[in-house]
């Protein structure tokens, strides 16, 4: 579609700086942007970039140059600029459709109004769907789940018995929730598996990646608090206890028992041992390894993680060992002391 961009100026309730009848066609970034399109800049480093941009015209925050183009002044550019490509390129929500006649649903199965179940989904005993919920091909809902209202399960994701979730919770692809938490007890040589007897409970607003995993509790439930935002390929353990609005990042992973405390975000890689606790608002870095209790406010870096001010002394004296290990050979030869460092180097050890 086409749209002037005095009518996108009142779309997002910006302010028009420039010619009011340009027709923008497309909305793109700055590097595939075109004559005919807007796109968005945040800060003055992206705003060098104009200079090269073909763009018509630009969403931009105040005080930023818009290097002669025509702009939109908004407080918040990402924002303005998401409504923006949802006018301009957005498609509609298919349509409702219904309980496929190729859907599996159990006959005490209850299915809430407007709910679409698509063909090869499954539908267990005694579950029960919200309003407007989408289930997608493949997926598999077990027997006595509970899903709220407007909840979307892509294809072939899995819920096992008993899974509880939210209103809006999102499943994409293939992710897996109740598996068994990975519980075993040694008795006369043989790993013995602990029954898991919990479940798995999804807050609200909650959207979990693909291929995610999180494991049901051992007897009590593991729970995923409220707006919290779980990457692609990442791993919950039984029994954790997640607060709310948390960001995990793809490939991170924490151990059974752990809990976090609200607005908590982990980033890629990350590992987490078993029954620590994170408190709100802790960041932990890329490839941290977290091996015990996290204060909160804390930002921790490396393995072991420490917080991120010693981390980064300790980075640094790492990037002089070399320096500093020809000052002790230096000093080790000025009092007569044999190096025995330089003897195993060369393996005469």
């Amino acid at each position: 579609m086409t749209t002037t961009l005095r009518q996108l100026a009142e779309l997002v309730h910006g302010q028009l700086c420039g010619d009011g009848e340009l027709v923008i066609r497309a909305a793109h970034p700055l590097s595939e942007a075109e004559p005919g399109s807007i796109t968005f800049i945040e800060d003055e480093k992206h705003a060098q970039q104009l200079s090269a941009c073909q763009a018509s015209a630009v969403v931009a925050p105040e005080g930023l140059s818009s290097n002669g183009l025509s702009v939109l002044r908004v407080a918040d550019p990402v924002a303005a600029f998401v409504t923006i490509v949802r006018h301009l390129h957005g498609r509609a929500e298919p349509p409702v459709h219904g309980i496929d006649p190729h859907a599996w649903v159990h006959p005490t199965a209850r299915i809430g109004a407007d709910a679409s179940v698509y063909p090869f989904a499954f539908i267990g005993e005694g579950s029960t769907l919200g309003a407007r919920c989408r289930i997608y091909s493949g997926v598999v809902v077990g027997r006595f789940c509970r899903l709220g209202d407007d909840v979307t399960l892509y294809p072939h994701a899995t819920l096992y018995d008993g899974t509880v979730l939210g209103d809006r919770a999102v499943i994409h692809a293939n992710a897996v929730l109740g598996a068994d938490g990975f519980g075993y007890r040694l008795q006369e040589g043989r790993h013995v598996k602990v029954p898991q007897l919990g479940r798995v409970e999804i807050g609200a607003d909650v959207e979990i990646g693909a291929c995610t995993t999180i494991d049901r509790g051992t007897f009590q439930a593991t729970r995923i608090g409220d707006g919290t935002k779980v990457d692609n390929l990442v791993m919950v353990a039984h029994n954790c206890q997640i607060g709310r609005h948390n960001l995990f990042v793809s490939q991170m992973g924490i151990a059974g028992s752990s809990t976090t405390g609200d607005y908590v975000v982990v980033a890629g890689q990350a590992g987490i041992v078993d029954h620590v606790r994170i408190g709100d608002r802790a960041t932990i870095g890329a490839q941290a390894g977290v091996t015990k209790e996290v204060p909160a406010g804390q930002r921790m870096l490396g393995s072991p993680a420490t917080p991120e001010r010693d981390q980064k002394r300790i980075l640094m004296t790492l990037e002089k060992l070399p320096e500093i290990r020809r000052d002790v050979q230096r000093l080790k030869q000025r009092v007569g002391i044999e190096d025995r460092g330089s003897r195993i180097e060369d393996g005469s050890a």
